[in-house]
């Protein structure tokens, strides 16, 4: 998990946006790093970086991501269906962001997903940054914090904050770590509102995180997890959303190594550091399905920690004859800064000759769990077949 400063917002953080940011930036005659149409000279589709300055809409086709591509409040940036996003392998400093009050318009359809990927020859994970969303909705303990990576504010008082639509949506080989404690994943949102649309995403091949969400509201459907190096679904910060219908899998020719993968990873406050603070995370899943075919395990398959709370049913755990070592815990609700929260409730079915299924922490606060054998439930495979996921 990780360290993020917060802060009071400020002003001068944007000065470069200026008092009235619902003009598109001006000058467009003249490379200033602003794009602000198609025409603007510092729009290339091979050489794609910089701010986006005014409501812009890519048309289907290729584009050559080489930096940093911001969206500013208060502009939204329309990505057509079929559109890929090839991210040169940069690491860390390629990357998609959206500010607080600035949309993604991602809308791609079950033949023409809208795609991240690696622009590499031979792709790799942690090629690249990922996608970031930051957002007005409520963080724990309230205000407004600064991004772990690349630093924009995010968090407020807008539970219902709107960010955008993501709709068929796949990204690979994310994840660029700057160091231990910051790192990019799949998808990041930070204080995300419920008024963003995220539905039938894929995400491949991460070196970190699949999909993190630092506090916020926002509801997340048809989710599908492939070889995620560290969690498969990670939150912190007070995070309240629904994850509806997802399905996470470790695949049995992956073998790459982190200190402490988990299927889910949850945290109420950032890091633990911030116990007593109001609007703790708890949110709701329904409908998973956690898979291991490889043979490294997880440390965890649902670890739920530092006040903490979740309502997690209708989940399916299997550990395949492939996946040869056992996860250190099955359910895990404990933490030397802090227990899941009473509230707490995960009950699902497991399957594996290897798994312990009386491996339960419960924890100080007793959270319920319900743990059965059998091979029901989870998610519904058939909301991806668009991504062409052999299951």
């Amino acid at each position: 998990m990780k360290k993020v400063l917060m802060l009071s917002l400020v002003a001068s953080f944007f000065v470069a946006c200026g008092d009235d940011d619902s003009k598109p930036a001006v000058n467009p005659g003249v490379a200033d790093g602003v794009i602000t149409s198609l025409e603007d000279p510092d729009f290339d589709a091979t050489n794609l970086k910089g701010i986006i300055g005014a409501n812009i809409e890519l048309p289907a086709g290729e584009y050559v991501l080489t930096s940093g591509l911001i969206v500013r409040q208060p502009y939204t940036l329309k990505l057509a269906a079929g559109t890929t996003i090839k991210a040169a392998a940069g690491g860390t400093d390629v990357y998609v962001i959206v500010e607080q009050g600035a949309k993604l318009d991602a809308q791609g359809t079950e033949a023409a997903p809208v795609t991240f990927t690696s622009n590499a020859a031979t792709p790799e994970p942690g090629d690249w940054g990922g996608v970031i969303l930051c957002g007005k909705a409520p963080i724990s303990g309230g205000g407004t914090a600064v991004t772990e990576v690349v630093d924009h504010f995010y968090g407020g008082d807008d539970a219902n904050d709107n960010s955008g639509v993501l709709n068929h949506v796949v990204i690979r080989y994310s994840g660029a770590r700057i160091n231990g404690e910051k790192e990019f994943n799949g998808l990041t949102c930070y204080g995300v509102g419920k008024g963003t649309s995220i539905s039938n995403i894929a995400i491949y091949n991460g070196d970190d995180d699949a999909i993190e969400f630092f506090g916020g509201s926002v509801n997340v459907t048809n989710l599908l997890v492939v070889n995620a190096k560290d969690d498969m679904i990670d939150w912190t910060q007070g995070y309240t959303g629904t994850i509806t219908n997802a399905y996470a899998v470790r695949e049995a020719a992956y073998t790459a190594v982190s200190s402490d993968p988990r299927g889910i990873e949850a945290d109420g406050n950032l890091d633990g550091l911030n116990p007593t603070q109001a609007g703790q995370s708890n949110p709701t899943i329904s409908g998973l399905t956690i898979v291991n075919n490889a043979p490294v395990a997880l440390s965890d398959v649902i670890k739920i920690r530092r006040g903490s709370g979740a309502n997690i049913s209708n989940t399916l755990v299997v550990w395949s004859a492939s996946a040869t070592v056992a996860p250190d815990d099955l359910v895990d609700c404990t933490d030397s800064l802090g227990d899941a929260m009473a509230s707490t409730s995960v009950t699902f079915n497991a399957s594996g000759a290897i798994l312990n299924l009386t491996d339960l922490k419960p924890g100080v606060n007793a959270a319920s769990i319900n743990v059965t054998a059998g091979t029901s439930g989870g998610a519904d495979t058939s909301a991806f077949g668009w991504t062409g996921y052999a299951f």
